[in-house]
């Protein structure tokens, strides 16, 4: 395993197009981040240039401390898993786990030894002889695992897997990965549009936008600290409520405003927060999250006047 170092990266396509803006990003060795953020972000093309599947236009991608731009996607020794499978259709599950070490003339007991410890670790010991026509989504995407897993690269790379998956499986597989990930202890970078995978999955969490990388931190420091509107509003499900206020001092205290009502900013939340006596007299954003919303009757805690929209019966 290795360290991935991602420094002032950036790429630019034909007629000024910037895909991805100035990412600076350390993965360190066996770590598992996940690149997360809307479609168009910049997240894939991030990944595919580590993967030397994309030239990049300026900076340096450092792998194991060794600058990699240069490397054909080959010698960069690290495993790709895709949105689709790319299994061969005529190959059999042993065959296509062992397709990449006869390419790399490995042994064939050592082959052998690889396929049938992988096979087991991912469930697939009786499935060997079968190929991927008689395989289901899930079983079919942990044989693209396993093939990228079998050759002990340096890192994996992987570009939304989960996504031609039903709903149940996805759940089951992010588990799965997760657990293998940290079995393996392979420094791993996950890309997915879904930021339920992202926070139940990663030990960080890069978020992109528009190409450039908003904030990179532990899931539940992006939940409890976002650092902008866009991290507070993509970050959670459902997503953070968001309103405008007024913040103005008075008597010594701070006062937020929102629509007719005044809220008193609790002291414990000043003394964790002092910065926000810089913003008296401003607008500011007040970000509400919807598990934090309560009916008043019988509450004496902060009160809001609001009209209910929709409710949505989520079970638990």
């Amino acid at each position: 395993m290795a360290q991935i170092e991602l420094v002032h990266l950036s790429k630019v396509y034909s007629g000024d197009v910037i895909a991805v803006r100035d990412l600076n990003l350390e993965v360190a060795e066996g770590e598992f981040v996940v690149l997360v953020g809307p479609s168009g972000c910049g997240k894939t093309t991030a990944l595919r240039m580590i993967a030397g599947l994309e030239e990049i236009s300026s900076g340096e991608i450092r792998i194991g401390g060794k600058v990699v731009n240069d490397l054909a996607p080959r010698d960069r020794d690290i495993a790709m898993v895709f949105q689709t499978y790319a299994l061969y259709p005529h190959k059999t599950v042993y065959d296509n786990l062992a397709f990449g070490l006869r390419m790399r003339k490995v042994p064939k007991e050592e082959q052998k030894r690889r396929v049938e410890e992988i096979a087991r670790v991912l469930g697939l010991g009786d499935m060997l002889q079968r190929r991927p026509a008689q395989l289901s989504g899930g079983q079919r995407q942990r044989v693209a695992m396993g093939r990228a897993i079998v050759r002990e690269p340096k890192a994996f790379l992987m570009d939304e897997p989960l996504s031609n998956l039903d709903a149940k499986l996805r759940v089951q597989m992010r588990a799965e990965i997760a657990r293998i990930q940290q079995a393996l202890k392979v420094t791993t970078v996950y890309v997915t549009h879904d930021q339920v995978e992202a926070m139940t999955m990663g030990n960080r969490v890069a978020v992109m936008r528009d190409g450039r990388l908003q904030q990179v931190d532990t899931p539940q420091r992006l939940y409890d600290a976002p650092v902008n509107l866009f991290v507070a509003s993509f970050v959670g499900s459902p997503a953070m409520n968001l309103f405008e206020a007024g913040l103005e001092s008075e008597d010594g205290k701070l006062v937020c405003r929102i629509g007719d009502t005044d809220l008193e900013l609790p002291s414990d939340l000043i003394a964790e927060r002092p910065s926000l006596a810089n913003y008296a007299g401003r607008r500011v954003a007040v970000g509400i999250r919807p598990e934090d919303v309560r009916e008043a009757a019988g509450w004496d805690g902060i009160r809001l006047r609001g009209r209910i929209l929709l409710v949505e019966s989520l079970g638990s």
